[in-house]
């Protein structure tokens, strides 16, 4: 009598998925090797997007054949933020370590919610060193997020339940005597006004306070505000301070906001997702004085520390604030008291953030700075913060050139301008000049609009970049920017 094979999930030929991975690797290997030779975006072609739309199989296909159409299908079309002329949206170009560091972290494929095993541990150190790097006490507590966003609400969330005055998860925001207000400037991050309507504030919520011309927040508006609101009747609870602005990487001052927070008895929360990480850089730490005053940081590690994404971190000052926001632990959930067993563990993550179920992100960040050495990635930033300098330098040096803000950090916006044309025109004309930098595949610069004047952005977090790169955006920028002017 035939007895059917035990089905599984596993490869039915161990030797030939091996064949199978081993060829993965090499071609990721060549990929990100040669990524110099490529464009830096390029279109997905119509055809792709048809065989994208195709419903899912129902039986199986050989895994050599599923490879042979990521090759063909996706490889080829990616976003751009691993070429060395990418400066888009602030990205950082991920490592090979930090990619191996994924794939293990699946092989392993814990869930990081808590319980008895080695991989809360190694996010536990990881959190340990991003603490350190802040300059925030041993007892401060953390969590690894999906990114800034989601950084930012943890520590946004703590301070609304901690300092508002009452019992805000018991009773909720309608028990308030007037409506919780926290502060930023008008460049921080729209993240941000997510958090408010997810708290339950409402985009009212977050009052936007005036910056200067260097685009830091002005700390006179600041005050008069929080003085003006309590006046009447609202209830401030937090100012948000940017360790860089994703605009112009601009750093408020982030000591005076500290003492402001201390004099006012605000939440000090530091929106860290661009510039935080900059600590370890020789000419970007002065600059971010006061940050180690923060009750609580939100940082970006998939940007300038290149952790492919997605990671992000979260750290609170005072530990007991963060568990009390989130801990809640079902009878499905009770830890074992005699401390043994799986069900043990002091540490839960599950305890500090909104999720049961976590991936193990920790091991690509571990494994990154275990191979690189905090000195490396700082001097990586610095070198970036160098190339924005020399960029600025060679758009000054051009009289169809400007720059629309002062350089913040690696941050750098100018446009084409050869004068003598209107406002609308000349939007037109740089509009223009950035899609034909990404459809061309030159490099991937983005845009912004900063006192109502359309320009392109450079944001150099990138560690592949080479200053010959920007000689070529600033060469391919005239060129365009000639070609594409009509006639007046």
């Amino acid at each position: 009598m035939s007895h059917k094979p035990f089905e599984t999930l596993d490869p039915e030929n161990w030797e030939e998925m091996r064949t199978l991975a081993h060829r993965a690797v090499d071609d990721a290997l060549d990929y990100l090797r040669d990524v110099r030779d490529r464009p830096v975006w390029q279109a997905v072609p119509e055809d792709v997007r048809e065989r994208l739309q195709a419903p899912a199989p129902a039986l199986p296909s050989p895994p050599e054949r599923v490879y042979d159409e990521f090759v063909r299908d996706v490889l080829p079309y990616p976003m751009g933020n691993i070429h060395p002329r990418f400066w888009a949206w602030y990205m950082g170009n991920g490592t090979v370590m930090g990619a191996l560091g994924d794939f293990l972290a699946a092989v392993m494929n814990p869930n990081l919610g808590g319980a008895n095993h080695v991989a809360p541990l190694v996010e536990q150190q990881v959190i340990g060193w991003m603490r350190d790097m802040m300059g925030l006490p041993a007892d401060a507590s953390g969590l690894l997020t999906s990114g800034g966003s989601a950084a930012n609400l943890i520590g946004l969330t703590v301070a609304r339940n901690t300092n508002c005055g009452f019992d805000v998860r018991h009773e909720g925001v309608q028990a308030a005597s007037g409506p919780l207000r926290f502060y930023a400037s008008t460049e921080v991050h729209s993240c941000h006004q997510k958090a408010a309507e997810t708290l339950g504030l409402g985009s009212a919520g977050l009052c936007k306070i005036p910056v200067h011309a260097d685009y830091t927040i002005d700390q006179a508006a600041l005050a008069a505000r929080v003085a003006a609101d309590r006046a009447a009747g609202m209830i401030p609870f937090c100012v948000v301070g940017n360790a860089g602005t994703i605009n112009t990487g601009a750093i408020d001052d982030l000591d005076a906001l500290a003492d402001f927070c201390a004099r006012e008895k605000l939440w000090f929360h530091v929106d860290g997702a661009i510039g935080a990480v900059a600590v370890l850089a020789d000419n970007v730490r002065d600059q971010l004085k006061g940050m180690e005053r923060a009750d609580s940081i939100a940082l970006d590690l998939h940007k300038w520390m290149h952790i492919p994404f997605e990671a992000g971190c979260a750290l609170v000052r005072h530990e007991a604030a963060h568990r009390e926001a989130f801990s809640l632990t079902p009878e499905y959930l009770a830890r074992e008291t005699d401390a043994r067993g799986l069900a043990t563990g002091a540490l839960w993550f599950s305890d500090y953030g909104l999720q049961l179920t976590r991936q193990f992100r920790a091991l690509k960040i571990w494994m990154s700075i275990k191979e690189h050495g905090l000195q490396r990635y700082g001097r990586m930033m610095a070198r970036n913060v160098e190339q924005a300098h020399y960029l600025g330098r060679l758009v000054e040096a051009e009289a169809e050139l400007e720059l629309t803000a002062p350089i913040g950090l690696d941050i750098v916006c100018f446009r084409f301008n050869p004068g003598g044309l209107s406002a609308e025109r000349l939007e037109r004309l740089n509009r223009d000049i950035l899609a034909e930098l990404h459809e061309q595949g030159i490099a991937a610069p983005s845009y912004t609009t900063l006192g109502g004047q359309y320009c392109l952005r450079v944001a150099i977090s990138n560690h592949r970049s080479q200053n010959e790169d920007f000689d070529l955006l600033v060469r391919a920028v005239l060129r365009l920017g000639q070609e594409l002017r009509s006639p007046a």
